[in-house]
Formats: structure tokens, C-alpha cells, sequence
């Protein structure tokens, strides 16, 4: 599919909005359907589309292994900081009341991180099994 011009053209146009719509799950999760694993997943989904129309080398360009292995690392620590600055602040583990003065600002704000959290997450681990079943092709014809 390298040399598929129309599919090439399309995959350009589409990927920017299939990552915007990423965001828009990401940001609208507090206020409705969406959130973290959902706005993860469509990231991903976004590199493996890429993936399939430009070839694995380029996508391993746009997004590397090392970058896809400290993504989940950083989100579990994301979501897991959030927790510790409860406890820090003098609540329970993710408890986000304590997180701000006003209670409904701190409940928003910690919700956002753990929510930000779980997309770094999810959208690693997912890039990172994608990445993993496509060298097993590759292994195959060597």
C-alpha cells in the first residue's frame, strides 16, 4: 500500500481529524461519554492507520518504541501522582477534594490528570502490542 497514492492522500486528511477527535473524547470524558481509555484507543488507532497506509519503518519514525515503552510508565505514574498528592494534601488516595480550595475545582482538576493518565496508558500499551504483532511478520521473512 506504499505506493497507493489516493490512499496516501486520504490516510493525510483523515489522521489529523481522527487525533483531534481523540482530544475532544479526551476533554469531553468529565461531562459525558469518553474519557481515558476510549481517547487512548482512537490515538492509537490514528498511529495504526498510519502504520498500515505509510508502512511500520515510518510509523516507527513518527512514534519510536523507546517513546511507546515510556508512555505506559509515564501514565501509571500520572495516574498514581494523583493519588500521592491526595495523600500528600491530607485526604485518602485519590481523593481530589483536597486538590484545590474550591471543592468542585479540585474534583475537575484530578479527574483531568488520572483521566490524561489512563490515555497515556492505554494508547502505549495498545501502540506497543501493534508494534509487537507486526514484527512477528516481519521475523517470519528473514
Amino acid at each position: 500500500m506504499r505506493h497507493d497514492l489516493i490512499l496516501r492522500v486520504i490516510a493525510k486528511l483523515l489522521i489529523p481529524f481522527i487525533l483531534l477527535f481523540a482530544l475532544y473524547v479526551q476533554f469531553h470524558g468529565d461531562f459525558g461519554p469518553g474519557g481515558g481509555f476510549q481517547a487512548g484507543v482512537i490515538l492509537a488507532a490514528a498511529v495504526i492507520f498510519y502504520a498500515l497506509i505509510y508502512g511500520l519503518a515510518d510509523a516507527r519514525k513518527v512514534v519510536p518504541e523507546p517513546l511507546v515503552e515510556s508512555m505506559m510508565a509515564i501514565g501509571v505514574l500520572i495516574y498514581g501522582g494523583v493519588g500521592v498528592a491526595g495523600l500528600l494534601l491530607g485526604g485518602n488516595y485519590l481523593d481530589y477534594f483536597v486538590l484545590d480550595h474550591h471543592s468542585v475545582h479540585g474534583q475537575h482538576r484530578g479527574i483531568f490528570w488520572v483521566e490524561v493518565g489512563v490515555a497515556t496508558t492505554v494508547s502505549g500499551v495498545m501502540l506497543k502490542i501493534f508494534y509487537m504483532f507486526a514484527d512477528r511478520g516481519n521475523a517470519d521473512d528473514e
